[in-house]
């Protein structure tokens, strides 16, 4: 149960005075739908007021404070702005300008010939200054209230700074004080303020940098206790010890020998399952350096050793392609292995489900659905999950659930991650890295094309596809629609087919499973040659023979995600090739990101500048995995802080009585404070 102290900060947005339907939508784009969200969405920048007593060309371009006196008014019809004439008390002019078509509210706020205090940005229009929709407009004896330096919010449309400002004022009346969790010296050592205060001194001041690091370390310790406590946890738990013999592992033909890196990862994964401590372990691999080897010979082990094991996929496509794959590796071995994904229904659903339950089923590949209630397992040994970041702690804690003894479990993501992010989102794991490519593996050449040389484009793809070549052309993400994406698939999908009849399938979010995988299967045999998609074909697809990716809007993408659809070709023997096709107007971030991905195919690399350009929400896929973000620390915080905050924390579990203690109890207010409670509820549980 979340402390009754924080209730105030945690009632719904709506509890706020002044806040009715109208409002809460652009409030609900921003994701402030609670008291709290609205304490916490600080401010980015701020303004400063400067206090003028004459009006000077000098300051255009500045946001002043004036007194003014209006002098006439100006109307052009129904369409053009209201004009206000002002002077300043040396007889300068300038004009109010106000868009809008209304000028009864204008004249309101200024009469003529009454002194008002107006404060806006001064601009320069021809040979005349102006000010347009002013800020504030005063009466003299009113403009003491006229903050002088004023805080600046991320807005959306229909909010203003000056809404927003309003709304955190009266968000910080319901912040609690709250008692200190951090270690008193680490606090006198930074001079940091308490919580509470620094809460209300950033809101005020976004320039000061005591109050911002103190919140951002904040929200990092919670995070870092939480990882701790989960892994505290977990070590207590007793698992089963499973030692295989061998015997499955030595039987397996394979037409390539492991790499060293794959040698060393199976080696400390077999270390891991032997223990009665279950193991924890995070599985780091480039696209293509051969982490389902890695995880085929876990199973195995964990089959030898008399358990069954499960492999969970993020999607169905990628589900039934690891079951293709591992089913063609074992054929000839006396091992069972199955699928279940939500598309199994009926008799073939009810069979698996037994097989599972009488440990017939060695070993189960599926998606979400292999964790559902109704499946039980006679004695599931080990679980490895596929592209970790959708799946966040709370998943890992269920999966915990599902065996009388909490199973080892192995996690593999094909988007290598920084280090830094490694602590902060997988701190109770230890870290496996293959960091070399098995033989055979080509560099993909990546080049960077204008949109506008599309027609050349399009001609090279005619080459590529006579000759017997597969190709994917990605089309462009676009903001936070997923409808628009397959709009812009659909109509890329139209003007292909124009050319290329029946050689182009597409696929996209919006389609049903089984019509998505009867177009990747089509691909998969070289049935089509050209796949239009949406990013859904990111993760995992394997078509050796696709050896060219066209990515449209690639200025569009993020780095981490570039880095994962170019790893989709590359697979064969051929060579391969990725065109980014970027727009006309690029910002300095997209002209970066793109030089990168032409520079190198190192993933590490990638992910630590992918870090550096974006921050760490978006590379973790947490924005959209619902997996707690990062609110008040920058991706600078976390380089800063992270260490200091897992020492901390350990400090805490290890030394201070873990949450039973007086710094304890205030730790466990920051847990629910910053949404990291996943980390109390496992103390209750375990």
């Amino acid at each position: 149960m979340r402390p009754d102290i924080l209730n105030p900060l945690f009632v719904e947005i709506t509890a706020l005075k002044g806040i009715g339907p109208q409002l809460a939508k652009p409030l609900e784009r921003l994701g402030l739908a609670r008291a709290i969200d609205v304490a916490f969405h600080l401010p980015t920048g701020w303004i400063d007021r400067m206090r003028v007593d004459e009006l000077r060309m000098a300051d255009t371009g500045r946001v002043i404070t004036i007194v003014l006196t209006p002098t006439d008014y100006r109307s052009g019809g129904p369409r053009s702005p209201f004009r206000v004439q002002a002077t300043d008390k040396h007889s300068n002019y300038v004009t109010l300008v106000y868009f809008g078509g209304n000028p009864g509210w204008a004249k309101k706020l200024l009469p003529l010939g009454e002194v008002r205090v107006v404060s806006g940005k001064l601009e320069n229009y021809g040979q005349e200054l102006q000010i347009v929709h002013p800020d504030y407009v005063l009466a003299p004896g009113e403009s003491a209230s006229l903050p002088e330096r004023e805080a600046v919010y991320p807005l959306s449309e229909g909010l203003t700074g000056k809404r927003v400002a309003q709304l955190a004022e009266q968000a910080l009346e319901r912040a609690p004080d709250l008692p200190e969790w951090i270690e008193p010296s680490l606090k006198g050592r930074h001079d940091w303020p308490d919580w509470r205060n620094s809460l209300v001194r950033i809101h005020a001041n976004p320039a000061d940098k005591l109050a911002r690091d103190r919140l951002a370390y904040d929200e990092i310790f919670a995070n870092q206790l939480a990882l701790m406590l989960v892994r505290a946890s977990t070590r207590k738990r007793r698992g089963r010890a499973l030692k295989g013999d061998g015997r499955l592992r030595d039987a397996l033909k394979l037409p390539y020998a492991a790499t060293g890196a794959q040698r060393r990862t199976i080696a400390e994964i077999e270390g891991d399952m032997q223990q009665e401590q279950p193991m924890l372990r995070l599985l780091q691999g480039d696209v293509g350096s051969g982490k389902t080897l890695v995880a085929l010979m876990a199973l195995l082990s964990a089959v030898e050793a008399g358990a069954q094991g499960a492999l969970l996929a993020p999607t169905e496509i990628l589900a039934r392609q690891h079951y293709e794959t591992i089913t063609r590796d074992l054929v000839g071995l006396p091992v069972n292995v199955a699928i279940l994904t939500g598309r199994d229904k009926g008799r073939a659903r009810e069979a698996t489900l037994m097989g599972l339950a009488d440990g017939s089923i060695d070993i189960l590949i599926g998606t979400h659905a292999i964790f559902q209630e109704a499946v039980t397992y006679k004695n599931l040994g080990l679980a490895v999950v596929d592209e970790q970041h959708r799946f966040g702690v709370a998943q890992r804690l269920m999966l915990a659930q599902k065996a009388e003894h909490p199973p080892h479990l192995l996690v593999m993501t094909a988007t290598p991650i920084p280090r830094t992010l490694t602590l902060t989102h997988y701190g109770e794991m230890d870290v496996s890295r293959l960091d070399e490519m098995p033989p055979g593996r080509q560099p993909v050449e990546t080049r960077v094309i204008s949109d506008e040389r599309l027609p050349e484009v399009v001609d090279g793809v005619a080459r590529h596809l006579s000759g017997g070549g597969q190709a994917y052309w990605v089309c462009p993400l676009v903001e936070e629609s997923e409808t628009s994406d397959q709009a812009a698939a659909e109509a890329r999908a139209a003007a292909l087919k124009l050319r290329f009849g029946d050689k182009v399938g597409l696929v996209h979010g919006r389609m049903k499973g089984p019509e998505k995988d009867a177009v990747m299967e089509a691909f998969q045999r070289g049935a089509t040659q050209l796949l239009v998609a949406t990013t859904v074909i990111e993760v995992g697809v394997n078509v050796p023979n696709a050896t060219l990716m066209i990515v449209e809007g690639a200025d569009r993408f993020g780095l981490a995600q570039l880095h994962q659809l170019r790893g989709r070709v590359g697979r064969g023997e051929g060579r391969s090739v990725c065109l980014l096709l970027r727009g006309g107007a690029l910002s300095e971030t997209s002209r970066a990101r793109l030089a990168l991905m032409r520079e190198t195919n190192d993933g590490f690399r990638i992910a630590e500048e992918d870090l550096r350009l974006r921050g760490a929400g978006e590379i973790l896929g947490t924005k959209q995995s619902g997996e707690a973000r990062f609110r008040l620390a920058s991706p600078e915080h976390l380089q800063t802080f992270l260490p200091v905050a897992t020492d901390d924390a350990r400090l805490l579990v290890d030394r201070d009585g873990g949450l039973q203690g007086e710094r304890g109890q205030a730790a466990r207010t920051a847990l629910y404070l910053f949404e990291r409670d996943s980390g109390v509820e496992l103390l209750r549980s375990g």
